[in-house]
């Protein structure tokens, strides 16, 4: 890749999953999602609300990692946010610990729920959320320890496997391989955009459970305009770290 590495290219791809929301809450879960929604906003949708991380809504997003002054707009307390997640104002981007081919993802353990191997976070804000608002995913090593076969160890979120009121809206994910979402036939997991370089054998060996593959393209390259800005925004390349530099 020429002028821009791995995490660029996710960065920019993650950051067209606001491109069309308008004024809602934009939530970047980790390094990679919080930059793609500081991106959004910056080149693609001026409306979308971003936080500081904590407590604000700020105007202007802030490069990571040095001394900024935030250009405050708002005032984003921990009510205030449910109360644009319960009303579905807001739109997600979560990097779930596993992942199945209904959707249902897993942040919760690995292994038995009443024995489990590892423990993990806890369920959290997660069925709330798969019930409530748009979500997005960002897996940033594409493999069958994340796409699992079968279902995911403890389903902390919801997915397509029953039909009920609560059916999900989940709209890309965005891994180190390509672009896919569960818009296939019966919400089958599709691949969108393969990146450069990679085989989509690679992928189909990768992905625990069957990957429709009929109709994709190579994924759009950043823009020389999105490169700058996310070099403005993580100024000492943080993001590269997520991909082993």
């Amino acid at each position: 890749m020429e002028n821009f590495k791995l995490a660029d290219l996710c960065i920019s791809q993650a950051a067209k999953v606001w491109v069309d929301d308008g004024e809602i809450l934009a939530t970047g879960i980790g390094l990679i999602p919080r930059l793609a929604a500081y991106l959004s906003k910056m080149a693609f949708n001026e409306a979308l609300m971003v936080t500081d991380g904590e407590t604000y809504l700020i105007d202007e997003p802030f490069p990571l990692g040095v001394d900024r002054t935030l250009k405050v707009e708002g005032y984003m307390s921990y009510s205030r946010v449910f109360e644009n997640l319960w009303g579905g104002a807001r739109h997600a981007m979560v990097t779930p610990t596993q992942i199945d081919m209904y959707a249902q993802m897993n942040i919760s353990c690995i292994g038995d729920y009443e024995m489990p191997k590892v423990q993990l976070l806890g369920s959290r804000g997660f069925p709330g959320n798969s019930i409530s608002h748009k979500n997005s995913v960002f897996i940033p090593v594409h493999s069958k320890k994340s796409f699992v076969e079968g279902e995911v160890h403890m389903v902390s979120s919801l997915g397509y496997k029953e039909d009920n009121l609560y059916a999900p809206e989940i709209g890309k994910v965005i891994t180190n391989l390509g672009v896919f979402d569960f818009n296939g036939d019966n919400h089958a997991f599709r691949l969108l955009s393969v990146h450069p370089g990679v085989e989509v054998q690679a992928i189909e060996e990768s992905t625990g459970f069957a990957v429709d593959t009929s109709q994709f393209t190579e994924t759009e390259l950043p823009s020389p305009q999105e490169i700058e800005i996310i070099e403005y925004l993580d100024p000492k390349g943080m993001r590269h770290n997520i991909f082993g530099g």
